[in-house]
């Protein structure tokens, strides 16, 4: 491999023999090195693949600022996340996640500790991320002698989901997370019942909130179909369930401006249907 930008004298972009761009990390690797010299493979510490072009470029900005140290931190937990998610996670986060845990060692030198409002919606509604999450601060206590409470790990999870939008702006994150619970809280009070969330129903209606609210921020439009046929005998044969998908539509075009579709709705009624089917047949 040969290098084709330095960061520091630890840390280098290369392409691989696949002609794929690559961080190469090793301590003295790029030490009084240059672009297109060789690299010394004894000295190759840790190796990963980027995808995504003009990640290396904000790799290298960020490590000007901080160390590399979080960077190696960052891709242990991410070799880790990959091992146990089911989707591809964006290239981002490996700037995302060095910069996260670099402001939060840092906040903890200087006795800062900030909540996160959001732990017990992400706690509850992503169960998996959390638990990866929960790891995370198990690598970043082996590495640091730093342990990190809930608050940190939800943070850490936030990161995660966000790499299903492909971004890099949290606050998408944030706003499908505070969607998802304000729509399950809708369901909750109109039926006066607490949902079974160890129900394949409640997984199977919290994914399609997922991705339903990912569809909002990403501005993705959903093609309507003609025929409603389907949307009007689910208001006679599902009555309280389509009552509360034209709930959630309300709240919706108020709180976001967003005119949802008939189609999201007979979608909306038939999980709100299964999800709730307990309280109906009672």
């Amino acid at each position: 491999m040969k290098i084709k930008k330095v960061f520091n004298n630890n840390v280098v972009i290369a392409n691989n023999e696949k002609d794929q761009e690559v961080v190469v990390m090793g301590r003295g690797l790029a030490f009084q090195k240059k672009a297109g010299e060789p690299i010394d493979t004894s000295k190759i510490e840790k190796t990963f693949v980027l995808e995504k072009h003009g990640v290396s470029d904000k790799l290298a900005k960020l490590l000007n600022d901080t160390s590399e140290r979080y960077l190696n931190i960052s891709s242990k937990i991410l070799d880790y996340a990959k091992s146990r998610l089911p989707y591809k996670l964006d290239d981002h986060l490996y700037v995302a996640l060095t910069d996260h845990i670099s402001f939060a060692i840092s906040r903890h030198e200087q006795g800062i500790a900030l909540k996160n409002p959001l732990l017990w919606e992400i706690r509850k509604h992503y169960k998996l991320e959390f638990q990866v999450a929960l790891k995370a601060l198990a690598i970043i206590q082996e590495e640091t002698g730093i342990l990190f409470g809930e608050d940190e790990a939800a943070s850490i999870a936030l990161h995660l989901v966000n790499s299903q939008l492909s971004g890099e702006n949290m606050a998408e994150a944030v706003q499908v997370t505070e969607m998802v619970n304000n729509i399950l809280n809708i369901v909750k009070y109109h039926f006066g019942m607490e949902l079974d969330e160890s129900s394949i129903n409640y997984e199977r209606f919290l994914t399609h909130l997922r991705f339903f609210a990912m569809r909002f921020v990403r501005k993705e439009k959903v093609e309507e179909s003609e025929d409603h046929f389907l949307y009007e005998q689910l208001n006679k044969k599902y009555p309280e369930a389509f009552r509360c998908s034209e709930k959630i539509k309300v709240y919706l075009e108020k709180s976001y401006n967003w005119e949802i579709s008939k189609d999201e709705i007979i979608y909306l009624t038939l999980h709100i249907y299964r999800v709730t089917q307990r309280y109906q047949q009672s």
